[in-house]
């Protein structure tokens, strides 16, 4: 195992293969994340708007026509969005669009885990969100998942689950919403990018590489971290802005990039467990994959991300964050390389780990828990037009 870690003051603390290049797996996402929020602002809200390409015939409530959504890179549009947007779409007297259902190539609802699960061809990618948002708002074309959603989502919103939204979009689906939209009828907009990134962190989704359509390639992301983290280029290499494939970090430069994370979060006003997941607090990879950290005295305790790869590179298990102890904050990074087949045992040894460097810092100091993890929809809204 490798591993840096430092105490307050930029005081080495305990290392060991500290310069090694490692695959920081998912810790990437950290990244990602710091460079979202400088670049965005953490209350920056995404909007996909819906336009009617023909007239809206109240009396018979149709769009005469085709309905035209134009997306703007929400990378966390979700069946419950979508259920929003039907509802609203209800409210104003539409329920059957005579035309296609027709999507821009920036839309995307559901998950496809990154760049792993991606179709790669834009135009059949474009028609594979389009139909979902069909099947999403057409009850007699759901599967159980969906049913399971919505009555969730009626549930917690305490709506009648025998009465979901309804939108009919009779002549299928297409992919041009760049050209001629219409008539706006109703804008969503996102829950705030703040809740967006702790979503992604906390399961790891690895879809957080839709932010790159707003920010960038993952080369511009291995180049900020390069001049942020003061190492050389050579010394960084990311494949992806998620950290799928072949990546290259050292554990002492993902303490740096830690401590600029860190530093960004206080320049917004914004506690590291906002943005990353809290053991103990938030559900996701953290809780299922250190369980011995989230409970007892430790829990509450660390803020930080984990990485996983079973193949690339050999496999690798990363965890990496914040420790509060009972003589202040240390920022650590602890990796087992080549860990492919054998990563429950690397992780009980990080575990175990962290365990031990908090003893040896006189216990841990629970730190309060942030907001819970929010459901895409619970604080996304809808403007409308129409």
């Amino acid at each position: 195992m490798n591993w840096y870690v430092e105490g307050p003051g930029g005081t080495v603390v305990s290392q060991h293969g500290a310069e090694s290049g490692i695959n920081p797996a998912s810790v990437v996402k950290v990244a990602t994340s710091l460079w979202a929020l400088e670049r965005l602002g953490s209350e920056f809200r995404f909007e996909t708007r819906f336009f009617a390409r023909g007239p809206v015939v109240a009396e018979r409530g149709e769009v005469r026509g085709d309905l035209v959504v134009q997306g703007g890179g929400d990378p966390d549009f979700h069946l419950e969005n979508a259920f929003l947007v039907a509802q609203a779409l209800n409210q104003a007297g539409v329920r059957r669009v005579s035309g296609a259902l027709i999507v821009s190539r920036n839309f995307w609802i559901g998950w496809e885990n990154g760049s792993a699960g991606r179709e790669s061809d834009p135009t059949r990618r474009g028609l594979l969100m389009a139909d979902r948002l069909r099947q999403a708002w057409d009850p007699r074309r759901w599967v159980p998942s969906t049913r399971a959603a919505w009555r969730s989502f009626a549930v917690r919103r305490g709506l009648d689950a025998g009465a979901p939204p309804s939108v009919e979009a009779a002549g299928g689906v297409g992919v041009d919403g760049e050209r001629r939209q219409g008539e706006l009828l109703l804008v969503h907009r996102s829950q705030p990018l703040v809740d967006i990134l702790k979503r992604f962190n906390a399961f790891s989704n690895n879809d957080i590489e839709r932010l790159g359509e707003v920010l960038g390639s993952a080369e511009e992301l291995a180049g900020l971290i390069a001049a942020r983290c003061r190492v050389a280029p050579s010394e960084v290499r990311l494949e992806t802005t998620s950290g799928l494939g072949s990546n290259l970090l050292s554990p002492r430069a993902v303490v740096a990039l830690l401590k600029e994370f860190r530093a960004t979060c206080d320049r917004l006003g914004l506690r590291v467990q906002d943005v990353l997941p809290q053991a103990g607090c938030d559900p996701g990879t953290v809780a299922r994959f250190f369980p011995r950290l989230t409970s007892g005295e430790v829990a509450a305790s660390l803020v930080g991300k984990t990485g996983t790869l079973v193949m690339t590179d050999g496999g690798v298990s990363v965890l990496a964050g914040f420790l509060s102890t009972a003589e202040g904050e240390l920022v650590f990074c602890a990796a087992v390389p080549r860990a492919g087949g054998r990563l429950l045992t690397a992780r009980r040894a990080e575990e175990q780990w962290v365990l031990e460097l908090l003893n040896s810092q006189g216990g841990a100091r629970p730190l309060p828990c942030a907001s819970p993890v929010r459901e895409p929809d619970e604080v996304a809204s809808i403007i409308r037009v129409l």
